[in-house]
């Protein structure tokens, strides 16, 4: 059920940072649950990998190429959603640091 509510809350950070950038595409409301949903599936199995394979070239940049892990995230979420698309490498740079901040301040207010 905490899983349920992350993704739906998530969804509202999905919905904020397409409405924000004009190069983030979403049809609609359902479309930004799915984004949300396959967004964290994918955190779950791919980014652990991703991290540890990129472990040297993140500890040289001092964790700033975790932006790029979850930007390659976020172009295959779009990929793989219909209804949900990036215009390019740099607009997933910023919908994912969007999606991200927004989700630490929900999940802050979320823990109190």
């Amino acid at each position: 059920m905490k899983f349920l509510i992350r993704v739906i809350l998530s969804s509202f950070s999905v919905i904020v940072a397409g409405w924000l950038l004009k190069g983030v595409h979403i049809e609609d409301y359902l479309t930004s649950i799915l984004v949300a949903f396959v967004l964290a599936i994918l955190n779950v199995i791919l980014k652990p990998i991703l991290v540890f394979l990129t472990i040297p070239i993140t500890l040289i940049t001092f964790g700033l190429f975790l932006l790029v892990i979850n930007a390659v995230i976020a172009l295959l979420a779009s990929h793989i959603v219909p209804g949900f698309y990036l215009e390019g490498f740099w607009w997933a740079i910023a919908f994912s640091l969007i999606v991200s901040l927004l989700n630490a301040i929900i999940n802050v207010e979320n823990e109190r």
